[in-house]
């Protein structure tokens, strides 16, 4: 999960600098709430160690607000992660292909 946290931070980062101005390393505040918030929904995952990537999920533990301004985020810094962190973005796809969701977790 530390590897899903830090791409989630670089993709918060990337796209609060893009939008918002904000410098290297801070997040200004709509954006430090959302990261927030999905640290603390990653770290309740009832997937755990066996997680997909959270756009092939079936399970939606975000509120629909949240997974709007999430997916924003993602549709921003995706193409950008492939220029400034491209073993992130590597590390992403080959997860993508590799790990199938479950339908639900424990089966």
């Amino acid at each position: 999960m530390a590897r899903q946290r830090r791409v989630l931070e670089r993709m918060i980062g990337l796209y609060c600098r893009g939008r918002h101005g904000s410098r290297m390393g801070e997040f200004c505040p709509r954006c430090e709430e959302l990261y927030r918030y999905a640290l603390r929904r990653l770290g309740g995952c009832p997937f755990g160690s066996e997680k997909p990537n959270c756009s092939s999920c079936r399970v939606h533990c975000y509120a629909p607000a949240m997974r709007e301004r999430i997916r924003e985020v993602m549709r921003y810094a995706g193409p950008r992660m492939l220029w400034c962190y491209p073993g992130d973005a590597l590390a992403y796809l080959w997860r993508k292909v590799r790990i199938r969701p479950k339908d639900r977790p424990g089966r």
